[in-house]
């Protein structure tokens, strides 16, 4: 390897450690200030953009089977339950040719 394959492995290096350092100090500022109820709902605002991104351009059967997942999440608070209900959704959705 040469030089320049070394200085671009300590330039990622460097980008990705600064990354994380930049984030414990915002995540710091943010928890101190007025918008501290943010962290709090970042996780399952993660996943609903995870979700969503994921939903988008899928079948009619992919959105039912996710509607149905997300009536037994609401309804149980299960997290077991919820993938295989939507498990089992989508498996007899596309039995069915949805």
């Amino acid at each position: 390897m040469n030089f320049s394959f070394w200085m671009l492995i300590i330039v990622l290096a460097v980008a990705a450690f600064s990354i994380r350092v930049l984030g414990l100090f915002a995540g710091d500022t943010i928890r101190s200030s007025r918008f501290s109820w943010v962290l709090d709902d970042l996780p399952g605002l993660i996943v609903v953009a995870l979700v969503a991104s994921s939903l988008a351009g899928q079948s009619i059967g992919t959105w039912l089977a996710a509607a149905a997942a997300l009536g037994v999440a609401y309804v149980t608070n299960h997290v077991i339950m919820t993938m295989c209900v939507g498990v089992a959704a989508y498996g007899v959705l596309v039995w069915i040719g949805l």
